[in-house]
């Protein structure tokens, strides 16, 4: 079964499939989820059998809306679908826009929705094994320097996220001044 999601072509949003998108580097819809608590961040490793960028750390949630979908709607849906996370507030702050080869001739252009959720560390989780192979909890100035030393470690969005939109997803670390 294909996934279509809002993508545009020639100009018009129209619905189209995910991986061909992705082939063609075509601007698209997409959600992104960091969970926090304090200073640390919920981040999950993704999944080895994921078709792009597998085994890699990320952001503690991101998909593409499906065609028609709400961009709240498919946040909450993803976050339970790939981390067992049920009932957690989201807060929408803000939209981010890139563009990312990931490897195998794919390229993530993507219009991103960017949510905000507060939790605790005990939070309750069921990783989905087709999604999440791993999950953890780190503190945003270790990310910061893991990235900086290991980057082939990490997915090229959360790279950018957190080298250009800091300020933006976690703005109460903007008055401290640079996470790194």
């Amino acid at each position: 079964m294909k996934w279509l999601i809002p993508a545009w072509e020639n100009g018009a949003l129209k619905p189209l499939d995910k991986v061909d998108v992705h082939r063609r580097g075509l601007r698209h819809k997409a959600i992104s989820i960091f969970v926090t608590d304090g200073d640390r961040v919920l981040l999950q490793k993704r999944a080895a059998v994921k078709y792009h960028t597998p085994g890699l750390w990320t952001n503690t949630c991101c998909t593409h809306p499906h065609w028609g979908e709400d961009d709240m709607d498919c946040a909450e849906r993803r976050l339970f679908e790939e981390m067992g996370i049920r009932d957690l507030p989201l807060q929408h702050v803000g939209q981010i826009e890139y563009r990312a080869d990931v490897g195998d001739g794919m390229i993530e252009h993507e219009v991103v929705q960017v949510y905000r959720a507060r939790a605790t560390g005990d939070l309750p989780m069921k990783l989905n094994p087709r999604e999440v192979q791993d999950a953890t909890w780190v503190s945003l100035p270790v990310l910061a320097s893991a990235i900086e030393r290991t980057p082939a470690r990490f997915t090229p969005w959360l790279q950018i996220y957190m080298r250009e939109h800091t300020g933006m997803i976690f703005p109460e670390l903007a008055a401290t001044g640079p996470v790194a």
